[in-house]
């Protein structure tokens, strides 16, 4: 195994390491499955790959993520104004997401991105050790960073603590007259916004994006997760995000 497949294989960790994390906020936080990540990660791909073509490439971060928290909003509404299942929600709204997703991409499963500006030429060729490019690596570990901080501190919150006891004792917090609807729509959309990101990271790094990429996201997130549970210690909320990080490397 060359130096190159071993670093390659790091800097894809990292992108389904952010995958991961973001759902974690459903699987953990919320206790409840969200299936709908395997169509919204293609939906920041989709929209990635739009604004890319078009010479957009930080305009296609921005919008990726809000239309995988549109989707997040999307399967929340389903679940808790129309009382589908969360499984059952995630599914329909997955299912939806193929046809849109193709869509965005002009009717087209596969585009090429290839030797279109993108957001890893802020770093590319700037760091090279060895004869080896180090710079996307580092991009992509500050962006694990500024999620995990940026989650830390939001789940340290009042509605971040809201948001926790709702998937903690759902009863309780609704007794508390803190509404437990608007919580798990506003989880659902942090999920899969999180999601939508390292799908467009992922279009971006690969310089591809195609429709069926997103299949299986849902258990290689969860195997991730799982991974850092019992490897590494997740006392605490940090030390959790820190430990799935590291199980989507080693995974």
């Amino acid at each position: 195994m060359t130096f190159s497949t071993v670093m390659g294989g790091i800097e894809l960790g990292c992108i389904f390491a952010i995958l991961s994390i973001g759902l974690y906020i459903a699987f953990r936080i919320l206790d409840l499955p969200d299936l709908t990540v395997d169509g919204s990660f293609v939906t920041g791909l989709a929209i990635s790959a739009l604004f890319t073509l078009n010479g957009h490439p930080i305009l296609g971060v921005i919008f990726a993520v809000l239309g995988g928290m549109a989707a997040g909003i999307f399967t929340g509404l389903l679940h808790t104004k129309l009382n589908v299942h969360a499984i059952l929600s995630g599914i329909l709204t997955m299912t939806g997401l193929y046809s849109i997703n193709l869509h965005i991409m002009n009717d087209k499963p596969s585009i090429y991105l290839g030797n279109l500006p993108n957001i890893f030429d802020i770093a590319r060729n700037k760091i090279i050790i060895n004869g080896y490019d180090f710079g996307l690596l580092i991009e992509l570990l500050l962006i694990i960073v500024l999620i995990i901080a940026g989650l830390f501190y939001f789940l340290k919150t009042q509605i971040g603590m809201s948001l926790r006891a709702t998937g903690d004792n759902e009863a309780m917090v609704r007794s508390s007259s803190i509404n437990t609807d608007f919580m798990k729509i506003m989880g659902f959309a942090i999920c899969n916004g999180i999601v939508a990101l390292s799908g467009c990271i992922y279009a971006q790094y690969t310089q591809t994006a195609t429709t069926g990429v997103g299949t299986g996201m849902l258990v290689l997130g969860l195997a991730n997760i799982i991974v850092g549970e019992t490897l590494f210690k997740t006392r605490g909320i940090l030390n959790h995000l820190i430990a799935i990080f590291l199980g989507a490397i080693v995974y």
